[in-house]
């Protein structure tokens, strides 16, 4: 394999920093995924800890150096972070379940595939366009789906930022994956926290970041991200993976639908050190 990636977890206009990213990688699979703690529900910071160290556990795990399934292992995943969260907001004891949106992709054999609870988005670019991105878990995403509200209007929602589908909390998760993509040389792979994409008015300026080298620009485009988006600018967070291999591997795409109740297992508890950028 070969890529180069990007990350920084900014703190924005906020206190204190909920979100978390991190990746880990061995020679045939590579795994990256990012955490949005939610504020409003507090302790938004432990269920993104517990969601990002849960999942790097379980690549651990299972990349030996191979995942012998990585739509499995991604469904496996997701649900261990949850069961992750509930375990440890049991032993510290709080009151309100602390919630966490959650993106995570996979590369395996230059194929690409993800899955995502939350609005923390993944955008898949190509040639200074978005080949694919994710779809929120929102209100106001819904409304857009059932025809009752257009994606301009949903973008100035006061509803926008309205959950229906996160980690963590009473109601189990259901999870969104995506069809395996084969990646292409110069691909690129963002994932972001909702606060770097929410300022923007639409996708264009994360899509030029396919026409140039994107690692290079990603800390300047972060910089007028977070100029733009004003004093109460949210926590900014960011993973881009540039891919520079041109080996085609064939590969059929298919889609899975999983909930955390399809998965029963003990949690490892093993800690592991996440390559995250400290926010600055």
């Amino acid at each position: 394999m070969k890529f180069s990636i990007f990350q920084e977890s900014r703190t924005g206009g906020r206190q204190h920093n909920e979100d978390r990213i991190g990746y880990r990688y061995t020679s045939d699979a590579l795994v990256l995924v990012v955490a949005d703690g939610l504020g409003g529900h507090g302790h938004g910071e432990v269920a993104a800890e517990a969601a990002v160290r849960s999942i790097i556990a379980t690549f651990d795990r299972k990349a030996k150096p191979r995942l012998a399934d990585p739509s499995e292992f991604l469904a496996e995943a997701m649900a261990g972070a949850h069961m992750a969260i509930l375990a440890l907001s049991g032993i510290r004891q709080l009151d309100d379940l602390p919630r966490t949106t959650c993106v995570v992709c996979v590369v395996q054999d230059g194929i690409a595939c993800w899955a995502h609870a939350g609005d923390s988005r993944l955008y898949l670019l190509r040639q200074g366009k978005v080949q694919m991105k994710t779809r929120d878990h929102t209100r106001v995403q819904a409304l857009v789906d059932c025809g009752q509200l257009t994606e301009a209007s949903a973008r100035t929602h006061p509803s926008r930022n309205i959950l229906i589908n996160c980690l963590g909390g009473d109601l189990s998760p259901r999870f969104e994956f995506s069809p395996k993509i084969q990646l292409k040389r110069d691909d690129v792979v963002l994932l972001c926290s909702d606060g770097v994409w929410g300022p923007l008015t639409d996708d264009a300026p994360l899509a030029t970041l396919s026409l140039r080298d994107a690692v290079r620009a990603a800390p300047s485009f972060l910089d007028r991200v977070e100029s733009g988006a004003g004093v109460n600018r949210d926590n900014l967070s960011m993973i881009l993976l540039t891919w520079a291999d041109d080996s085609p591997v064939d590969a059929t795409q298919s889609s899975q639908a999983w909930t955390a109740d399809d998965f029963s297992r003990t949690l490892n508890t093993t800690h592991t050190r996440l390559h995250a950028k400290e926010p600055t």
